[in-house]
């Protein structure tokens, strides 16, 4: 039978690194409804395919990324129950770095619409806050394992088992999108957008035998 554990706490820190959100992400989508899905699907890829050539003349790796999204197509039906028509959609994904060439893109765009906005970090961005964060939380780990320590006439501790967590917290605020009234209005006019922060945590959990 093992002996009972003993002189062992149990302690959580936590690294806390506010960052402005770096990526972009902007869909465009159209919809498009009739008798004929034949019709309806070729509509729609007309719709993106000329989006598709406007968005990738400014296109540039990691700056503007150009992809597609949903392409759907399904039959309705009426109150009876019966076929009533055809109706899909398609989407158009613009996102990277550069905010200002991906606003400016979306606003060029005429046979697509603004579907959402979203931010994010960037896999690099990422990466360095979280190496911050984590570098905060080990040393108030160790810091607190100490005082914990020494308060209870210890002179130090060793490490028993540890847990890393990362989350990101906090919410960005909305992007500003400017409301206009017509489609044409928007032609050659960057859309206004506006990043949030985040707050990337890191907890670091875990017991320590006090010596």
């Amino acid at each position: 039978m093992n002996p009972p554990v003993q002189n062992v706490a149990q302690l959580t820190a936590t690294g806390t690194v506010e960052v402005t959100q770096d990526l972009l992400s902007i869909s465009m989508s159209t919809s498009r409804e009739g008798s004929d899905a034949t019709l309806v699907q070729s509509q729609l890829k007309a719709a993106l395919d000329a989006a598709l050539t406007d968005a990738k003349k400014t296109a540039q790796p990691g700056q503007l990324d150009v992809r597609t999204g949903n392409f759907s197509l399904y039959q309705r039906y009426g109150r009876d129950g019966k076929p009533s028509g055809w109706q899909g959609s398609a989407e158009l994904i613009l996102e990277g770095r550069d905010f200002a060439r991906i606003s400016s893109t979306a606003g060029k765009i005429q046979t697509l619409t603004v579907a959402g906005v979203n931010f994010a970090l960037s896999r690099e961005q990422r990466a360095r806050v979280e190496g911050d964060a984590q570098g905060m939380a080990i040393e108030r780990f160790k810091a607190r394992a100490m005082e914990i320590a020494r308060g209870f006439g210890f002179a130090g501790y060793t490490l028993r088992d540890v847990t890393v967590n990362t989350n990101d917290q906090g919410i960005a605020p909305r992007p500003r999108l400017m409301q206009f009234e017509a489609k044409a209005a928007m032609a050659d006019a960057p859309l206004p957008v506006e990043a949030g922060k985040t707050s990337v945590v890191v907890t670091v959990s875990g017991s320590v035998q006090l010596k």
